[in-house]
């Protein structure tokens, strides 16, 4: 096991590289000896080893997850600038933010320093070869602490990558450490969280959502080209709502949830977080896919979702999900969803209200089921969990077996009979949240703020497109969904409302 550090944000061991070879194509050898330099000097400051200007690094950090990708390929920027401009911001941001929980700086760089020398060998593995991105830190990395958020883990160290964190592996992305959230993803708030509070880059003293809190500050603050978070009630797109930035929950099975710690097997999905829908498309296509030892895994067939970002919109019919969605809500939100509806409009060939199923089977299902998961930790030591945590779980202890039974046959039947609000609409539209983020001061909660629990149930696709800011300065959400396995579909419409609108595009956290 590594030799683990106790303070708060850890840096990963140097894996060393041996050899600079010749530099990338616009990159001198110099250059390179001075970055092979700093990663021999292990745990040593950012500083004295990167040669990037900060103005040149944060110019990359803005970057898109597409558009480093095109440079990378094209030859005019290295995945060694990339990895070192993300290093040196979160080195920077990373205080005041806490989306990191683990730093792996020197195992970045290392990897960074290998994609650089196949991709110049002509050996690009694809669009993520090169390409810094970071994991929510309840996803198993081999040999790269694990702690869920919690002080019980705080020292985990997995002998196996998660499948997500193999296939990223796999195609050459450069990962940059583990990300912050609400302890074991339970809560829809980022504050639960041994490793301290998260905090919205648009506003510091807002709360971030959750629980993949730490995943939405990375992206909206430009520490990482992509993220992966967790959803089980909302906890992708409920933080990608409040922090700005595009969070899509994939169908489910649609994409492996095997060696990421479970708070639902019946409700748990893993999706991408990004800055673009076509990043979001880019991760997807990684990630999605059939696991053989993952027995929640759907062997539906996975397309190329970059082939939906151009389709015709024209002929989609929309549904609006008014009743139960659109109640309360803060009038901010109302006026950006209803201006984002009139766009909508005029992409598609219409819209009409429709009523959706109730699906509030949700709370009696992942309560017993993440008891059962922790329980053998739990009942030996109940003060290493968050207070929330530790409340939640006790709650559901003794919940009763016959009311479990009849809440696990309601999700059968709903995904079952969901299907058939699609036969004459191809898409819902619905808030992801009824008001902006809270203040921390506020407790910083999702709860009944949240439009995103039945998604989970029914276990559809569903994703949050930026589509306004508070008067505040704080980010809205518009929540896209589709039938089972219409990914595509959320991917295109929400491409053709995000070129139209260009709400992310149009501003950036003044950090």
């Amino acid at each position: 096991m590594m030799n683990e550090k106790n303070d708060k944000t850890h840096n990963a061991q140097a894996l060393g590289e041996d050899d600079a070879g010749a530099g990338w194509r616009t990159a001198s050898i110099a250059r390179r000896t001075m970055l092979l330099g700093g990663l021999a000097t292990a745990g040593a400051g950012l500083a004295p080893r990167f040669a990037v200007a900060q103005t040149a690094a944060e110019d990359l950090t803005a970057l898109t997850l597409a558009e480093a990708s095109r440079r990378v390929r094209a030859g005019e920027v290295s995945p060694v600038e990339l990895a070192q401009a993300c290093l040196a911001r979160i080195e920077r941001l990373n205080p005041m933010l806490n989306a990191f929980i683990t730093v792996a700086r020197e195992q970045a760089l290392a990897d960074a320093l290998r994609a650089e020398e196949e991709i110049r060998a002509g050996n690009w593995r694809g669009p993520l070869h090169g390409i810094p991105y970071a994991l929510k830190d309840n996803m198993d990395t081999a040999g790269l602490r694990t702690t869920g958020a919690s002080e019980l883990f705080e020292n985990r160290v997995p002998v196996e990558d998660s499948e997500v964190a193999r296939r990223l592996k796999e195609v050459g992305g450069v990962l940059l450490g583990k990300l912050n959230l609400n302890e074991f993803a339970y809560g829809g708030s980022s504050t639960a969280t041994h490793f301290g509070t998260m905090h919205n880059p648009w506003a510091l003293d807002h709360a971030t959502g959750g629980s993949s809190g730490g995943s939405a500050v990375a992206i909206a603050a430009d520490l990482c080209f992509g993220a992966l978070g967790t959803d089980t009630a909302g906890s992708v797109r409920m933080p990608a709502s409040q922090c700005g930035i595009v969070g899509l929950k994939p169908t489910y099975g649609r994409v492996s949830t095997r060696g990421v710690m479970t708070l639902s097997w019946t409700l748990d999905h893993v999706g991408p977080m990004c800055k673009s829908v076509e990043d979001a498309a880019l991760m997807l296509n990684v990630i999605a896919g059939y696991d053989p030892l993952e027995p929640t895994a759907s062997r539906e067939a996975v397309p190329d979702y970059t082939l939906a970002l151009g389709m015709n919109t024209a002929g989609l019919r929309l549904g609006i999900a008014r009743e139960g969605f659109f109640n309360d809500l803060d009038p901010e939100v109302e006026g950006a969803l209803n201006q984002a509806i009139g766009i909508l409009r005029g992409l598609t060939s219409g819209t009409r209200d429709v009523l959706l199923p109730a699906a509030t089977s949700g709370t009696r299902l992942w309560g017993p089921e993440a008891y059962v998961y922790h329980q053998a930790y739990f009942t030996q030591s109940p003060e290493k969990f968050q207070p929330s945590t530790r409340a939640s779980l006790e709650r559901y202890a003794n919940a009763p077996a016959l009311d479990y039974v009849q809440a696990r046959r309601e999700v059968d039947m709903l995904r079952q009979s969901i299907s058939s609000v699609f036969q004459d609409l191809d898409l819902l539209i619905a808030p992801v949240m009824r008001a902006p983020a809270p203040l921390l001061s506020e407790g910083g909660g999702g709860g009944p703020s949240a439009n995103t629990a039945a998604f989970d149930v029914f276990g559809l696709p569903a994703m949050s497109v930026p589509c306004g800011f508070s008067s505040q300065g704080l980010p809205i959400g518009l929540q896209i969904i589709g039938p089972h396995v219409a990914e595509s579909r959320v991917l295109a419409l929400a491409a053709a409302y995000e070129r139209q609108t260009q709400w992310r595009q149009s501003r950036r956290p003044n950090l």
